[in-house]
């Protein structure tokens, strides 16, 4: 079963993309057209309760069981997890990894839209 995206043609609906290509990991794209308010349908939102893109749905999360995620850090860092690329098993490894993530969803991701 493939990963559901939901995103639309933005910088961070782009970089789940990118992951889930680089990962090798199956998915397909569900358009969220953020320019006709698609994003506070009440199906996405249940999906992503902020409103925004991207979202994930992995129907074999956890246990086996669907998850629903948002936010793109999140996405990220649960991708990695799962699959163990881009994302060291060694908590030391770790922190470089979180520290220039959060650097680029708090600093440079918002400069350029």
């Amino acid at each position: 079963m493939s990963i559901e995206l939901h995103t639309w043609n933005t910088p961070n609906g782009r970089k789940i993309s990118v992951a889930l290509e680089e990962m090798g990991l199956p998915y397909t794209v569900k358009t969220i057209n953020i320019s006709k308010g698609e994003q506070f349908a009440p199906a996405f939102v249940k999906i992503s309760p902020n409103s925004k893109i991207p979202a994930i749905v992995d129907p074999e999360g956890p246990g086996g069981q669907p998850i629903s995620i948002f936010e793109s850090g999140a996405i990220l860092i649960y991708l990695g997890e799962k699959t163990g690329k881009f994302w060291p098993a060694d908590l030391r490894r770790q922190v470089p990894v979180l520290e220039w993530l959060m650097w680029q969803m708090g600093g440079f991701g918002p400069m350029p839209g």
